[in-house]
């Protein structure tokens, strides 16, 4: 009897899967609160937004027709560059610190610490994204308060600017998150992260008044040149295009571009963001790491 369960206990299989994705998850929560970097980029903009749109609000206070609610995303350009660069950060701090090899020592598969520093990066970039917000709306009320007019956020189309913010701030994020963990070198990723979303809209920008021609001769043909349209369509299904859709009331886009609205605009940025991390994740599992 008890050779019999001696035998049972020896021959019955032990595998090692590695740790919960729980344990994962709150692991990777705790290295990104523990790098002093994350708390000073989500500090940074949420006050770098709220003192811009502050003083833009300020500027356009002295308009007559002053609709406090439009300066809400004058400081948005801005405001993504800190989660981009805190995504890049997360996505590239394994690699660049080499600890990535104990890491994938004890999460063999991989693809659950991609997928765990997705979810601790889009849920740290939420909070800051509220906050960001916030910030732009506090940002406003002193220039209202100069006019005597108060700003009505539950107006037409001010909900989307808000929630719109909130959603291109963390795509932006995830999109960064993205890129790091495929360069997995902080300056590579870093440069690539800044061409596709800061250089790129700039070139276009560019691109459309070298299409247009001079301002006198377009206004002349009432209609979009055909090679504006084109440029602006590009430019709809880039990452800052889309997020500009997001933000605009009503969802509206550029001239001569086919109109996303705000649930087409939705879609192409998570696909800027699904599709790097789904190659990302299958470099992880298919490919030795460097």
């Amino acid at each position: 009897m008890n050779a019999s369960s001696s035998s049972s206990v020896r021959h019955t299989p032990t595998t090692r899967s590695g740790p919960s994705f729980g344990r994962v998850l709150a692991a990777e929560w705790t290295k990104l609160l523990g790098l002093r970097s994350s708390v000073a980029i989500g500090v940074a903009t949420v006050v770098v937004t709220g003192v811009l749109t502050h003083l833009f609000a300020g500027a356009a206070s002295g308009d007559p027709g002053f609709v406090p609610t439009r300066n809400l995303t004058d400081a948005l350009p801005l405001a993504f560059l800190g989660p981009l660069v805190l995504g890049v950060l997360v996505g590239t701090g394994e690699f660049s610190t080499g600890s990535f090899r104990s890491t994938f020592a004890a999460v063999p598969r991989r693809v659950p610490v991609l997928a765990a520093q997705a979810l601790v990066t889009a849920g740290f970039v939420l909070g800051v994204a509220v906050l960001t917000v916030g910030a732009a709306v506090l940002g406003i009320l002193p220039a209202a308060a100069s006019r005597d007019v108060t700003p009505d956020l539950a107006g037409a189309g001010v909900p989307q600017i808000l929630l719109g913010s909130v959603g291109h701030l963390v795509g932006t994020a995830l999109l960064g998150l993205a890129i790091g963990v495929l360069l997995r070198r902080p300056v590579p990723a870093l440069v690539t992260a800044f061409v596709v979303v800061v250089i790129a809209p700039v070139v276009l920008s560019l691109a459309v008044d070298l299409a247009t021609g001079p301002p006198l001769e377009a206004s002349a043909q009432g209609t979009t040149p055909p090679g504006t349209a084109v440029v602006n369509t590009v430019e709809t299904f880039t990452p800052v295009g889309a997020g500009g859709v997001l933000t605009t009331p009503g969802g509206g886009g550029l001239d001569g571009a086919p109109d996303l609205g705000m649930p087409g605009a939705a879609l192409v940025l998570a696909a800027w963001v699904t599709v790097p991390l789904a190659v990302a994740a299958y470099r992880l599992r298919r490919r030795d790491l460097a």
